[in-house]
């Protein structure tokens, strides 16, 4: 998705630079949250300030949060079917496959480092024997802020391109209305405060883009909340996976399955506020 929105906004519309599309890049892979969609809105932002950010995070996710909606309220009306039973149960043995080709494919660039084997052995070993991922997460960070130090300008290419000024008043007005609204939630129903708060929790610790969502989304919704059992868990990242977009949009599903359609709302724009507001 990363390399299409290149080709859109460097290649066929010449929006950006390639440098600035570059420097978005390394960006955007160095804070939580899913790379593409924020790789998006860094392009509105470098064309049409911030309302064009958030032109571009709305126009990437709307189609994702329509085909994930229709797929889960399928999934509610029909998943006690036998073919559909046998259909999911199918789909479940691909996401261990889908799971452990991102494994290989993030593996694969970090094993020529010993240290960087080394944190992920250990966080490994800390998950598998119950440490929280969100404090593993934690303890990787400082780890990696102590063994795997680098040069402040490593991930950066030289650009020619004037910045784009920043609008205080829009930045404003954007956190205060996310405020408005988290209040607002609190005040009009606990599950979909909750059901906030977790998405909010899970994408802010989601470094490394949608895939590392999982874990963690795993460990909110299914073992900590107990909001849904980790067999339906699987279908919604199945669900994900055969929808447009990014996969982190299996929140959808379970804001679906928790709280119907304005839990799905609720829990789609949790999941992606902390990234567009990083």
């Amino acid at each position: 998705m990363v390399a299409q929105i290149r080709e859109l906004s460097t290649g066929s519309n010449q929006w950006i630079a390639e440098n600035d599309f570059k420097n978005g890049v390394a960006l955007c892979q160095s804070i939580p949250g899913a790379t593409a969609i924020q790789t998006a809105a860094y392009v509105g932002l470098k064309v049409r300030g911030i309302s064009g950010a958030l032109a571009a995070y709305i126009g990437f996710g709307l189609p994702a949060f329509i085909f994930m909606l229709i797929l889960s309220v399928l999934y509610v009306q029909f998943k006690s079917l036998p073919k559909f039973t046998s259909l999911f149960n199918g789909l479940q043995v691909i996401v261990v496959a889908i799971i452990i080709n991102a494994t290989y494919s993030f593996g694969k660039d970090i094993a020529n480092n010993y240290k960087n084997i080394l944190i992920a052995l250990l966080a490994a070993l800390s998950l598998w024997f119950g440490v929280s991922p969100f404090v593993v997460i934690i303890v990787a960070g400082i780890l990696g802020m102590t063994l795997l130090k680098v040069s402040a300008s490593s991930n950066i290419v030289n650009s020619e391109t004037k910045e784009t000024p920043w609008n205080a008043k829009q930045i404003i007005g954007l956190i205060v209305t996310f405020l408005i609204c988290f209040m607002g939630l609190y005040l009009l129903s606990d599950i979909l405060f909750n059901l906030a708060v977790a998405m909010l929790k899970i994408d802010l610790f989601a470094f490394g883009g949608g895939f590392a969502s999982l874990p963690l989304m795993l460990h909110e919704i299914v073992n900590n909340r107990g909001w849904l059992d980790s067999k339906t868990f699987m279908d919604g990242i199945a669900l994900g996976q055969v929808t447009p977009g990014p996969i982190i949009i299996t929140a959808t599903f379970v804001g679906y399955i928790v709280s119907g359609i304005l839990g799905a709302l609720v829990a789609t724009i949790a999941i992606f506020t902390p990234s567009f507001l990083w």
